[in-house]
């Protein structure tokens, strides 16, 4: 439990927010490297103009890799 605090604590001083924190970590099985990744990636395809829910879908299917996923979000998109 103290190990699953630490990490979400890291993850949060990374500015991301605590409510994508807390699910990133879930979807992951409290893996703090996916879940970072993970927030990441879905940061940057944010930026891009990506919708959320979209990018969270994407990267749960691809596993975080970027490159597919980011095919994916341009396929969907045109």
């Amino acid at each position: 439990f103290l190990s699953y605090l630490s990490a979400c604590d890291r993850l949060l001083r990374q500015g991301y927010e605590e409510g994508l924190v807390d699910e990133a970590m879930e979807m992951f099985q409290f893996s703090e490297s996916q879940a970072g990744e993970f927030l990441r990636l879905s940061e940057q395809f944010s930026d891009m103009g990506f919708q959320q829910d979209r990018i969270k879908e994407v990267l749960l299917v691809h596993g975080n890799r970027r490159e597919q996923a980011l095919e994916e979000l341009v396929a969907c998109a045109q």
